[in-house]
C-alpha cells in the first residue's frame, strides 16, 4: 500500500517531468546571429507564429516537411520561388496570401534559407 509520502514523491516527479516536456516542446526557433539583418529576426518571429507548429521550431519537420539543412535550397532555387509558394501554398501547405504581406513572406523565406539552412 502506498503511503502519503510515496504519493507526494510521485506527484512531485510528475510535475518535474511535465515541466521538462513542456520546455522541450516550446523551445524557440534558432535565432539569427547577433548583428544580422533585422529582416531575419522578423522572419524568425513569423516562423515561430505561423510555421513552427507544422515544421517544428528548428525546421526538422512534423506534419510539414523538414526545412533545415539544404532541403529548402533543393525545393526552391530562389527566394522569389519560395515566396510564391508561401503565397499560394500547395497540397497540405496553406497559402499565406492575405495573412502575410510580401515583406513578411520574404522575411520568412530568408529566415529558412539563411538561418534554418545552417541547422541539422
Amino acid at each position: 500500500m502506498a503511503t502519503l509520502g510515496d504519493v507526494t514523491r510521485l506527484v512531485a516527479l510528475l510535475i518535474v517531468v511535465a515541466g521538462l516536456a513542456g520546455a522541450c516542446a516550446t523551445a524557440g526557433a534558432p535565432a539569427p546571429a547577433a548583428g544580422a539583418d533585422p529582416v531575419l529576426f522578423d522572419g524568425q518571429a513569423i516562423w515561430e507564429s505561423q510555421c513552427a507548429s507544422c515544421h517544428r521550431a528548428d525546421g526538422s519537420g512534423g506534419r510539414g516537411p523538414r526545412l533545415d539543412g539544404d532541403r529548402v535550397f533543393n525545393r526552391f532555387d530562389s527566394v522569389d520561388a519560395q515566396v510564391e509558394f508561401l503565397r499560394v501554398g500547395r497540397g497540405a501547405m496553406p497559402g499565406f496570401e492575405g495573412r502575410l504581406d510580401d515583406d513578411q513572406l520574404e522575411a520568412v523565406a530568408r529566415y529558412t534559407r539563411e538561418v534554418l539552412a545552417g541547422t541539422r
